[in-house]
């Protein structure tokens, strides 16, 4: 149970930090938006990475093994970075319509699959 808690945590985090990292570059097509500056979007951006931190953290220490988590160190990272990039590319794919998913891309996400297998590999 630990593991999907912390899966979903994960996922939860990664939507938040993609739409602070990339969210904004779509800000300027909304008119509430349009005219505010960089230290104001840098401010909207960093107040969105905070709710990031509020399910990254959790995630964490309830998935790490030390804390009674069934997953390593370096397993939770690769897992959060494979949600990352499933995220983007599902982000990408909605917001950024001019954005397309292409072969290499596939295949950087097979090599990726590869990455988990490996580092769950005993």
């Amino acid at each position: 149970m630990k593991g999907f808690l912390t899966i979903g945590l994960l996922v939860l985090s990664n939507i938040f930090m993609t739409l602070a990292w990339y969210g904004h570059l779509k800000f300027k097509e909304w008119k509430w938006f349009e005219s505010a500056g960089l230290i104001a979007i840098v401010f909207i951006s960093w107040g969105l990475a905070l709710f990031e931190y509020f399910f990254q953290v959790p995630a964490n220490r309830i998935g790490f093994k030390e804390n009674g988590g069934p997953f390593s160190l370096m397993q939770l990272k690769v897992i959060q970075e494979v949600i990352t990039l499933v995220v983007f590319v599902i982000f990408s794919l909605l917001f950024f319509k001019n954005e397309t998913f292409k072969w290499n891309h596939a295949v950087g996400f097979c090599f990726l699959v590869l990455a988990v297998y490996f580092i769950f590999k005993k």
